[in-house]
Formats: C-alpha cells, structure tokens, sequence
C-alpha cells in the first residue's frame, strides 16, 4: 500500500506540470478580465550584454533602429564582454552613427550578469528593457511592450519570443513544439499577474526594482531578474502583442548543453528566492512549485514511476497498463535518437526522443550544480 501511494502520489506530481496545472492557469486566467490601459511617455533603457556576436550585432542594432518608439525617450547601452572577434570595432562603427546607442567596451571577460549590472547602473531611464544580440523585435514590440506599464503595481512586463527552426536542423522543430505550450502557460500567468520566469530576449523591469544579479554563483539572470520583481510583491505581466524572434539550437546536442547550463543555474537561482516556496500569495507559490521546482525534479519523478511500476507490474491492470504506456515512450524515442542519427524526423518519434534528452539535461544540470561546476562564464549558442 505504501509503494501503491508513493507511485500515485510521484504520477499526480508529474501530471500536475504537464497537464493539470496548465489546464487550470489558462482556465483562470480566461475569467480574468484585464482593463485595457495603456502607458505613455516612458524613457527607455535597452541593455545588451555582447561576447563575440559580430555575427549578428549590426543586424541587431538596425533593427533597433527600425521600431516605433521615440528615440528620444530611447537609450541603447551595449556592453562587449572582452569580445575577441570583430564586435567592438562594429559597435564603435555603428555609435558614430546612432545618437542613442551608447557602447561600453570591457577589457577583462567577467560574464553576462557581471556586465548587465554595470549597464544598469549606467541607464538613465525610467524601464530596463533587457534582450540578446540575436533577437529581432517586431516593429511595435518595443511600444506593445512598454503600453502595459500602466499602474504602479506592474514591476515587469515579459514579451513573446518566437522560436524560428530556419536554416537549423529538423531536430530543432520539437523544441519549437515544448516552447508553443510554454507561451500558452506564459500567457495565462502573465493575465494573472504572476508570469514565473521572463523570456530572456525581450522583458523590461522598472529601474527602481532592479536587483544586481549575483557574479560570485552562477544563475540564469532572467529567471533571477523576474523573480525579485514578483518576491517584491508587484506584478508581472505577459504582453501578447510584443513579438521577438530567435533560432533555436542548431541541434540536439547544442540544445542539451544549453539545458544543462541552465538547469545547473535554475538550482542556483531557487536558492535566493526560497521566499516565493511558501508566499502569501497562494497562487504565485503554487505556479512557481507547478511550472518550475517540479520540472526541475522530473528526471527522479520519472526514474521513481518506472522503478515502482516495475514492483508493482501484478498489483492490478492500472499499472500494467502505465507500464507498458512508459516502455512505449523510451522505445519510440530510443528509435528517435536513432532516426536523428540518419537526420530523419518522424514525430511520433521524435518528440518523446527531445523529451528524453530535455531530462537527461536535467540531470546533468543537477550533477553540475552539485559539484559547482557552473560558471558565471559561458559559450553562447553557435550562432
């Protein structure tokens, strides 16, 4: 009876992340009707932090140039992370040319955090907008973002970032398909005012509640950033309209070192905000343990079923039938990994294949963060 409870309790756990929970937020977040305001006026900060991006900087910086705001109300600050390729001399070309765009060269590598908190002291303007040198704002995305700033109570806005699969490998497709219901759970916290975890390419704070992101330990600084404005006690909302682009990993191998590192700095990160676990607000808590903490801990969620079910195989159909639904998954993506091999993707395969390679990171990420082999000092993405 005790393994039969365990297995059960271990299985709802699962489901809640992946099922339960995103079905009741959006559902909650359908009843809640939102008044229609929107801000004016705001000064704004665009912080960039740059290491070796000569691939993408310029693009980045005239896209800047293409959106509807006013410039005057606008301030673009990029820092170069000891850039050893052609950035600097690309940045400097393009500040002659923009009056708003300001350029910090930094002669020692320090990483990511280290140089959005020198940024952030140096802005002048009333919102922080944070984003990458790889993202692409939709012409109205900077104004559609700035428009739901129009209370007090709302300390961060997060925009929607689309994943885009041009020019990668099929492999990429499926985290395109995980990131549609991420942005559909996104969305719905975002209506209730407690979206867990900014998209890191496009998101803006009000500069007064900005925390400096630890250097000393390595987190994921946009999942920091967001969570000190809601451990605050202020709002953080999703704006729908406010459209940002990004490729995804080139592969699944990219893909997975890219899980790895930030699982390893989400554990970092769960450790300042220890707070938000047990909050007043009941929802908050509950969303951050449902659609962060749990997922985290779903590698050991799914090694715990698959150990018990095995003990369990003659307790009755229900575990024979959960058995059997559990080798299926492992086989069919057994025979993803195989058919990546061959560059082949068949869905029905693929799928549970990312799913598999998304958790092994996971462990991964757990293995790091326990021998503390993250650094505050990383790779990006190949662009």
């Amino acid at each position: 009876m005790i393994l039969e409870t365990l297995f059960l309790f271990t299985l709802v756990l699962l489901l809640n992340s992946y099922l339960l929970y995103p079905i009741l937020i959006i559902l909650m977040a359908k009843r809640k009707k939102n008044p229609e305001l929107s801000a004016t006026g705001l000064s704004v900060s665009i912080l960039i932090s740059a290491y070796n991006e000569e691939k993408v900087i310029r693009q980045r910086i005239e896209n800047i140039d293409l959106l509807d705001y006013n410039k005057d109300l606008l301030e673009v600050i990029v820092g170069s992370d000891c850039s050893s390729d052609n950035t600097n001399r690309i940045l400097m070309d393009l500040a002659l040319q923009y009056t708003w765009l300001k350029v910090h060269i930094f002669q020692k590598r320090r990483g990511k955090a280290a140089v959005i908190n020198d940024l952030a002291q140096k802005a002048g303007n009333n919102i922080l907008i944070f984003s990458d040198a790889n993202t692409v704002f939709d012409k109205s995305a900077l104004k559609n973002l700035i428009n739901k700033f129009h209370n007090d109570r709302i300390g961060g806005v997060s925009g929607r970032l689309i994943l885009s699969d041009e020019n990668v490998t099929t492999e990429s497709v499926e985290e395109k398909k995980y990131w549609l219901l991420e942005t559909l759970i996104k969305q719905a916290e975002g209506k209730l005012g407690i979206l867990i975890g900014a998209n890191g390419g496009i998101f803006a704070i009000r500069r007064e509640l900005f925390t400096p992101i630890p250097i000393e330990k390595a987190v994921t600084d946009d999942f920091f950033l967001s969570l000190s404005v809601l451990s605050k006690g202020y709002k953080f909302l999703y704006a729908n309209d406010a459209v940002a682009n990004e490729n995804v990993a080139n592969d699944v191998i990219s893909e997975f070192k890219r899980k790895r590192r930030f699982a390893a700095t989400n554990y970092q990160t769960l450790s300042f905000f220890k707070n938000l676990l047990f909050n007043k607000n009941l929802l908050l808590s509950y969303a951050f343990w449902s659609h962060k903490v749990l997922r985290w801990f779903l590698p050991f969620q799914l090694i715990i079923i698959l150990m018990l079910n095995t003990i369990l195989l003659s307790s009755g159909v229900l575990f024979e039938v959960l058995f059997y639904i559990q080798i299926t998954v492992y086989t069919f993506a057994s025979i993803g990994f195989l058919l990546s091999l061959m560059k082949v993707r068949i869905i029905l395969f693929s799928l549970p294949y990312f799913f598999i390679v998304t958790n092994l990171a996971l462990l991964a990420g757990i293995y790091k963060f326990l021998r503390k082999g993250h650094s505050v000092i990383w790779e990006s993405t190949p662009r």
